[in-house]
């Protein structure tokens, strides 16, 4: 029998069709398989009618029935989680794979194409399905609320990471000048009477620069103090089981909102 079966409780044998989506900026390639045969197609980015009927011509090359569970895979990226979701909708049983577990050949590094990783992938699916979960890790998808809830937090993150930039941009434009101090609130007050090594003042144009380069990193800082605040209101009335385990762990003491 050429196609992969799935045997059921009922002890009747269902045909599975396996589909690993290789997720780019230009194209999406798809390799179809039944456990013996293979094709291979490409599509645009997001088109997602194009994938419906890609998946139904593969049923009908492959001569399989209307009722073939179809399994699918995608690495974790930017359109993961709302594809997982979409796959879902429409009776796709879908798989989101960590790219640092796909294992790769290290011979195949020096002869990498697309037709080879796909192989190679595919049958890593074909494994999984059979219930051999080592062969690689698998991301838990979020709900669409709970990929909503953690959005605060990680723009507070990213946040405070970009001022810490913002930050050291300015003092390293100091330092080249031979001024080393501390950005703080006063810096713009602070600007007009800075002296080089020579105890001539900025040029005009480094000046107006550190100016605009604190007007950014101003502006970042007022974003968190908002962020913070609103994550202390949020957290007053925890409305969800993660906000409540957040203020259980502060509760603790040494622990802050960030960290718990």
């Amino acid at each position: 029998m050429n196609p992969r079966t799935l045997q059921r409780d009922d002890k009747s044998f269902v045909p599975v069709k396996y589909v690993g989506m290789d997720l780019s900026k230009r194209n999406w390639k798809l390799l179809f398989g039944d456990g013996a045969r293979r094709c291979q197609l490409s599509i645009g980015v997001s088109e997602l009618l194009s994938l419906n009927e890609a998946v139904l011509k593969a049923r009908e090359r492959f001569g399989l029935p209307a009722q073939v569970q179809v399994v699918s895979w995608h690495e974790a990226g930017r359109d993961c989680f709302w594809l997982h979701r979409y796959l879902e909708s429409i009776g796709v049983e879908n798989v989101v794979v960590d790219s640092a577990s796909i294992a790769v050949s290290r011979r195949k590094r020096r002869a990498k194409n697309d037709r080879l990783d796909a192989e190679q992938l595919l049958r890593q699916l074909i494994r999984y399905h059979d219930s051999e979960r080592g062969c690689w890790s698998v991301v838990r998808a979020p709900s669409v609320a709970e990929e909503d809830a953690r959005r605060l937090h990680r723009e507070l993150e990213r946040l405070k990471r970009e001022c810490g930039a913002h930050r050291c941009r300015i003092q390293s434009l100091l330092v080249a000048q031979g001024i080393r101090l501390q950005v703080r609130g006063d810096f713009l007050q602070r600007l007009d009477q800075m002296t080089r090594w020579d105890g001539k003042g900025l040029a005009a144009e480094l000046r107006d620069e550190l100016a605009r380069g604190y007007a950014r990193y101003e502006l970042v800082q007022r974003q968190i103090r908002e962020l913070e605040s609103r994550r202390r209101a949020r957290l007053k009335s925890p409305g969800t089981a993660a906000k409540r385990q957040v203020v259980q762990l502060m509760e603790l003491g040494s622990i802050g909102p960030s960290s718990a």
